[in-house]
């Protein structure tokens, strides 16, 4: 558990729960899971007396929920945030244990790029003056955040008004964004990936075994371009949710225009991880078909390779054999010159039948 107060210039931070809010500011309240499961009571009262309002048993059992996919909803109290991020192999601790870490070794096979593509929820409970997220075990995001966060403090004045949060729904997209950030990354190396097995499908002189790694990676492709989907979707229900509030000509109507350019930056960067991944399928299923075409031109320009070789020795096959049959009166066979006169006919057959097959394109490169 982590706990933040959150002013102007200024951030502290404890590991017990705020008893009440200060004059200016808001509180960030950081849990992983298994943590919010144990304290729920007590976050649940420091809730009613901090906001007056405590969270719904839907929205408990949502928050506590590892398999949820990224979704949006709200309260006239309270807005709540799932946002799926990228996991690091890695599953929840027991109850016995709280905040503690049991790392597991992914089953996915393939490059190590591919074990990457898991994800785990976070959840935001964003009120008026305190957010509450809950993470997966040890969440590097949150700690890479809180870092950035106490660091922060050190700088300048107009420093700080780029690096603060100025409020609990500022904070939260925030760190989204820090997640959509993973996802970029994770699509670079991807694409370095794909364009490497595409290299080696479209070579003809490598022999592709690697079906079951490209399969997996199809399929994780197909199972991130879900996550992302379901990303734009929650974020794009938030961005709505921000246009219906009305506009006020006072501070407030600034910080609810920057929430919304913020919200429509974090939503630009995930369309474009959509698109990307998107691409990548298609690219990856391009290659394949690519690959068997390749494949089958190849058999083609084989075959017929054999075809012109038997078209070749098929008449003089048949020469061999009419001077062959065993008949006594044969007048040509016994002549003087019969051999060479046959000898110069299959020769001028010989050479003269693969030019003619050359001429006509049915040897060679170039096919």
């Amino acid at each position: 558990m982590r706990v933040f107060s959150i002013a102007t210039g200024a951030v502290t931070e404890t590991d017990t729960l705020p008893l009440r809010l200060t004059d200016q500011g808001f509180v960030w309240m950081a849990f992983s899971r298994r943590e919010f499961e144990v304290l729920q009571n007590q976050i649940q009262t420091t809730l009613e007396a901090l906001c007056g309002a405590a969270l719904l048993d839907l929205h408990v059992q949502d928050v506590l929920n590892n398999q949820l996919p990224s979704h949006f909803d709200f309260t006239s109290d309270y807005d709540l945030l799932v946002f799926r991020r990228l996991a690091t192999g890695q599953t929840e601790s027991d109850l016995s244990r709280p905040g503690e870490i049991l790392h597991r070794m992914s089953d996915r096979g393939g490059p190590t790029v591919l074990r990457r593509i898991d994800t785990s929820p976070v959840a935001f409970v964003i009120f008026d003056r305190v957010v509450v997220t809950v993470h997966p075990a040890d969440c590097a995001i949150r700690e890479s955040f809180a870092a950035r966060l106490l660091q922060a403090v050190e700088m300048s004045a107009h420093q700080q008004m780029n690096r603060m949060p100025t409020s609990p729904a500022d904070l939260m997209l925030r760190v989204v964004s820090q997640m959509v950030d993973g996802y970029l990354n994770l699509r670079r190396e991807l694409t370095r990936q794909l364009d490497h097995w595409q290299s080696e499908l479209l070579n003809p002189n490598t022999r592709f075994n690697n079906w079951s790694a490209l399969l997996d990676a199809r399929l994780s492709l197909h199972y991130l371009d879900e996550i992302c989907e379901d990303q734009r979707a929650a974020i794009q229900d938030w961005t709505d949710a921000l246009n219906d509030q009305p506009l006020n000509p006072d501070d407030h109507s600034r910080s609810l225009e920057l929430l919304k350019v913020r919200s429509r930056d974090v939503l630009e960067h995930i369309e474009r991880v959509v698109h990307h991944v998107q691409r990548l399928e298609q690219s990856a299923e391009t290659a394949v078909q690519m690959h068997f075409n390749a494949q089958s031109n190849r058999t083609n320009d084989i075959m017929r390779t054999l075809t012109v070789l038997t078209a070749i020795f098929l008449p003089l096959n048949l020469i061999t054999g009419f001077f062959g049959m065993n008949f006594e009166n044969f007048p040509f066979l016994h002549a003087e010159g019969s051999l060479l006169w046959t000898e110069l006919g299959m020769l001028a057959l010989g050479l003269g039948l693969p030019f003619y097959f050359w001429r006509k394109r049915y040897l060679g490169k170039g096919i």
